[in-house]
Parts: C-alpha cells; sequence; structure tokens
C-alpha cells in the first residue's frame, strides 16, 4: 500500500493516528487502542514519501535536523504529520485530523465556553496531556469568534492543523518554521498588525510564555496551549518555566490576566461508540487570583470544588454533566459514531500486540533481522540516516 492509501485505511477505520515505522506493519490508535495493520512496510516506500511530502527545497532541513513537521491534505484527510529519523530508517507520526469545522456544539463541550471568548482582553489556557483534543478545543473557539464578530485574529501554530474560512472574522494564520522562524518572532510581529484575537499553538519555553501574557496584559484575548495533566498543574508549570527570583513578578502578571484554564482529557463513551471532552474549568476568582499572586496554587482546588455557582467545573462535575446530557453530536469526538467497516484480509486491522506477518517486502527493508517465533527482528542500522538511505539507492 502506498503512503495515501494508508491515510484512507486509517480514516476508514475511524483512527486517530496513524504509525509507521520501515519493517514494522502500520499502526492505527482506534478509541485509545493501538493497533497493527497489514503486512511490514519496507524502508524505501517511507523514505520515498517523506521526500514526495517534505518536497526536495525543504529536504536538506529534515537532513540536518532529522525531523520535520508539517500538515497536509492526503485523501482528503487533513494530516498532521511528523517525519523523524529512527533507528530502521525514516518513519511517521500521523494526527488524522477532523474534517469537519469545529464549534463547541460540534465537540460535545458545554455552552458556558462561549462565554469566554466575549472578553476583550486576557488569556485563554488550554491544556491537557498529548493526543487530548486541545487543537479542537481551541479551534472551535475560534471558530465561535469567526462566526459572530468582526475581530481581527491571528493564529501561530506549528504546523497549521485546521484552516478557518473568514465569516464575520478577518483571520490570518502563520505557520512557524514557513511563515516566521519561531513562537518568540511571531509573537513580537503580532504586535504590529493590529490583532484583537491571538491564538498560539503551543507555549514551549519561557520567552514564549512572556510574550504571550504580557499579549494578554496589552488588550488582546489570546489562547494558548500547554501540557499538563489538571488546570492548577498548568499555572504551576508556566510560573516554574522562570528563573526563581521574578517568579513572583510572573505569578502578579498571570493573575491579572488570566480569564480561565480549561484542562481536558478524552473519555470513550461506550453507549455513544466515540470519545468525548471531559473538562475541568478555571475561572479566575479574587480568591484565586490572590492563591496565584502568593504561589500558593495547592489552595486552588478546594475553591473549584466550591465554585459551581461561579462557573467553575471540577473532572466530577462535568462528567456528571455529561452523563446527563441527551443531544450528541457524532462527529464531536476523535472517531466518528459509526462502527468502522471492514477491511480486506490482507489489511485487517488487529489488536497488538499481535504476531507481525514476515512478507517479502521486508528484504527491503534496511536491518531487517532473522524471524524468531513468528516476529521480524529489526537491527538499528549503523551509520545513521545517511548510511541508509546510501543502502536504498544502492538496492536495483
Amino acid at each position: 500500500m502506498d503512503f495515501a492509501s494508508l491515510i484512507a485505511t486509517a480514516k476508514g477505520n475511524g483512527a486517530s493516528d496513524l504509525h509507521l515505522e520501515p519493517g514494522l506493519p502500520a499502526a492505527v490508535r482506534i478509541r485509545g487502542t493501538l493497533r497493527t495493520m497489514g503486512a511490514p512496510i519496507p524502508g524505501k516506500l517511507l523514505l520515498d514519501a517523506a521526500q514526495e511530502i517534505i518536497g526536495a527545497e525543504d529536504w536538506p532541513r529534515f537532513l540536518e535536523r532529522r525531523s520535520y513537521d508539517l500538515s497536509k491534505n492526503i485523501q482528503g484527510v487533513r494530516c498532521r504529520i511528523n517525519i523523524m529519523q529512527t533507528s530502521r530508517g525514516v518513519g511517521m507520526a500521523v494526527r488524522l485530523l477532523a474534517s469537519f469545522q469545529a464549534t463547541v456544539e460540534k465537540l460535545n463541550l458545554h455552552p458556558d465556553f462561549k462565554k469566554l471568548i466575549t472578553h476583550a482582553n486576557g488569556l485563554i489556557l488550554l491544556t491537557g496531556p498529548t493526543g487530548c483534543g486541545k487543537s479542537s478545543t481551541m479551534a472551535a473557539l475560534i471558530q465561535e469568534i469567526n462566526l459572530v464578530e468582526t475581530r481581527h485574529i491571528v493564529t501561530i501554530e506549528s504546523p497549521i492543523e485546521y484552516l478557518f474560512k473568514p465569516h464575520h472574522a478577518y483571520i490570518r494564520q502563520r505557520e512557524v518554521g514557513r511563515d516566521t522562524p519561531s513562537f518568540e518572532q511571531a509573537l513580537i510581529d503580532a504586535m504590529r498588525e493590529d490583532p484583537d484575537v491571538l491564538m498560539v499553538g503551543e507555549m514551549r519555553d519561557p520567552e514564549t510564555m512572556r510574550l504571550t501574557l504580557n499579549a494578554a496584559e496589552t488588550g488582546h484575548l489570546v489562547l494558548a496551549t500547554t501540557h499538563s495533566a489538571t488546570a492548577t498543574e498548568a499555572l504551576q508549570r508556566v510560573v516554574s518555566a522562570f528563573p526563581s527570583e521574578i517568579q513572583n513578578n510572573m505569578c502578579a502578571q498571570l493573575a491579572d490576566c488570566l480569564l480561565a484554564v480549561i484542562s481536558q482529557r478524552l473519555m470513550f463513551r461506550e453507549d455513544l461508540k466515540m470519545q468525548v471532552p471531559e473538562c475541568e474549568v478555571l475561572l479566575p476568582s479574587h480568591a484565586i487570583k490572590n492563591f496565584i499572586r502568593r504561589g500558593e496554587f495547592f489552595k486552588i482546588m478546594s475553591v473549584m470544588e466550591t465554585g459551581a455557582e461561579q462557573g467553575m467545573w471540577t473532572f466530577q462535575r462535568y462528567r456528571t454533566w455529561l452523563n446527563a446530557k441527551k443531544n450528541w453530536h457524532a462527529g464531536g469526538g476523535r472517531e466518528e459514531a459509526e462502527t468502522p467497516g471492514e477491511l480486506p484480509e490482507t489489511e485487517q486491522v488487529r489488536m497488538a500486540p499481535a504476531p507481525m506477518e514476515r512478507a517479502a517486502s521486508v528484504a527491503a527493508s534496511p536491518g531487517a533481522g532473522k524471524s524468531r517465533d513468528g516476529l521480524v527482528e529489526i537491527e538499528p542500522e549503523e551509520g545513521g540516516l545517511d548510511a541508509i538511505i546510501s543502502k536504498l539507492k544502492a538496492k536495483p
């Protein structure tokens, strides 16, 4: 199967992610579970696909960094692709993005989320583990603004995941690495671009965090993401990224500009046959702001547990709301609600770990070893990517 066919097969089976590695079968993540699919993939097929996707102009950048991020439409599916060098050759991790235009209703989020974007300035922080739907939720909030308000929206992403079609809003999307060298430079540029709303794909380092907080303080509505398990941990992560001598200043700045922290995780609903977002929402009441200013983050949870009247949500309270919810949008999870169709016998998705069938194509893969107990052993290739490419090109 070629790369496009693998994407189509993964999409047809309701997968959220596709993993490709030389000498191993493709692996797809369906409803949170990783499964293998089909025969081992030759290394040359993945190398050729990577060169085609990246393009001749940017291929030297991949050889220098040994990784490359981009987003692309393949077989009608919007994909976020990470291409990386591994011990076996060139591998890929592909996130299959939702094909619909995300909104609060379509993602089955609480309608109160729409109130957060009515503010003219401040910081909305979205947090959660990798693959929990943070990008989709942030895209839904941007789309809600786009549908009803005439604001200038600038997004800074790496890479661009959801393409927005302007309705009432005027939208500019910038991709780090292609349209701007870094998040920092894009944020500095944004201050001269007259934005009303800024979307920062990810706050990865102190300088990006500092510029994001400054933008939220200076009259802009800013939406940004970070990685943490809870809303409180997200605040701690932002503050602890800075040197200890300025953490008190950052606590004060964060308390002044914060509008909300949304912590999100995905929960599979067996009755709906799809995953739905389960959220924790922290809003800056007077007590919360005082705790943030003093760095007393451990006290925040007790206020959240009694803050329902102020619009706060704990995971437990939000789960109760989900259980009472009657109207569901079938496309709101990471996978479609319908049961995936049957695959051809040679491409049948299997629960991992499953025996990996030895195929003739494995012989063409770099570093292919001998079979033991039905498993294909792939040894790391000495010499790295350059040696692997030389070997593949030398084969007839």
